[in-house]
């Protein structure tokens, strides 16, 4: 089978909800990484053979498609194709799969995979909450009622029952959360972040124009006593807002390309795409898959747990990452080592791609070979992408 290489990675920094990149349309926000990916190649836009984007909101300024929306925003023709994954936070990561395996079968050469979401413009929940409130129903099927009756999925009430399922206490979430606070000053402060960030031109409400180039969820004055002081969003439970991710606008993108790809561009890789999985769980508890699937993406792959040397295992909750440790005896220390989405946000459908041009970077910066990324994504499900270092 053909091998598929990553070749350009990229991310905005983070916003908050309402704060430096609200002002753009996630569109023109999406089309600007396009744009960059294919500017870190030197690539002729028209070379894309198409570009699939990951998006949760997919309603309002996220509709219609908002990948080609994406495509018509940027310089890229006409002619590039574009269309909208959505496998809930796993969305973006689920596109980087489905360009790899494009370029792996052999019917396409350069493809992106990217990612967009704007949590200020289109809310948490609207493609689910607006038709309701038109009385256009639910999701929830009267087969899926029937097989689950009495439970309203919950990925909040997920992250509560894994912390119960492995004995986690508020006080191990609260350290995890405060030490990916600590990891993301430093990386930010280290300039780990400065190759993967594409400066974004925002304007003030004075119309002061400036870069948007720093996460802006990271708490630079963060301390241990302030994160356990933060209440249980839920009475006995273990889970606070300072152990959840943050909402979060922003948009990323992964350029992937066949051999031939890599000598139409004439350029040398960053990593190449060495395995590729996808699982499903337990729809209640929902946020437990990437345990066992990071082991079956493994045993898949020919690999043990301590051949990886740099994990990237999204922080939906504080409660998922800690629990990964515990379920695979990885080393913590290799454990989204500048942080994660507790502190640098999670914007939904640009989750996946953001994290992997992390990764990708990370694993250059610290001469380091081989990556694994996964997250928790709604309905039970987990993507697992294992990657080499060229």
């Amino acid at each position: 089978m053909a091998e598929a290489y990553i070749v350009a990675a990229t991310r905005t920094a983070g916003g908050r909800k309402k704060g430096k990149l609200a002002g753009w349309h996630p569109a023109d926000l999406a089309g600007k990484v396009l744009d960059n990916l294919v500017d870190r190649v030197g690539a002729d836009p028209a070379l894309v053979e198409d570009v699939i984007m990951g998006c949760v909101g997919q309603a309002g300024e996220q509709g219609n498609n908002v990948a080609r929306g994406a495509v018509l925003a940027s310089k890229f023709p006409e002619s590039v194709p574009a269309t909208s994954v959505d496998r809930q936070c796993g969305s973006s990561q689920q596109a980087l799969h489905f360009a790899a395996q494009a370029v792996m079968s052999g019917s396409m050469d350069i493809v992106i995979a990217a990612g967009v979401e704007s949590m200020t413009r289109v809310p948490m929940g609207t493609p689910v909450i607006l038709p309701a409130k038109e009385g256009l129903g639910s999701p929830m099927s009267p087969a899926q009622k029937k097989r689950y009756p009495n439970i309203q999925f919950s990925q909040f009430m997920g992250a509560e029952m894994v912390a119960r399922k492995y004995g986690l206490t508020k006080d191990q979430l609260d350290e995890y959360a405060y030490l990916t606070h600590q990891k993301a000053i430093a990386a930010t402060q280290g300039g780990a972040f400065k190759n993967e960030i594409l400066p974004i031109e925002i304007a003030d409400e004075a119309g002061e124009k400036s870069l948007h180039t720093v996460d802006e969820g990271i708490r630079f004055d963060a301390s241990l006593d302030a994160i356990k002081g933060v209440k249980l969003l839920q009475e006995g439970g273990a889970i606070t807002a300072a152990t959840s991710s943050q909402i979060c606008d922003g948009a990323s993108g992964v350029m992937i390309v066949s051999e031939a790809g890599l000598k139409t561009l004439g350029v040398e890789p960053l990593a190449r795409i060495h395995h590729l999985t996808v699982t499903g769980g337990d729809p209640v508890i929902m946020l437990e898959a990437p345990l066992p699937g990071t082991m079956k993406a493994l045993e898949k792959a020919g690999m043990k747990i301590d051949d990886i040397d740099i994990f990237e295992v999204n922080e939906a909750f504080a409660s998922v990452p800690v629990a990964w440790l515990q379920y695979t005896h990885a080393d913590p220390d290799k454990l989204n080592v500048n942080g994660g989405a507790i502190a640098l946000g999670h914007p939904l459908g640009a989750s996946g791609a953001k994290l992997m041009a992390t990764l990708v970077h990370a694993l250059k910066n610290r001469n380091k070979r081989w990556g694994l990324q996964t997250m928790c994504e709604g309905g039970g499900l987990t993507n697992v992408t294992i990657v080499e270092r060229l």
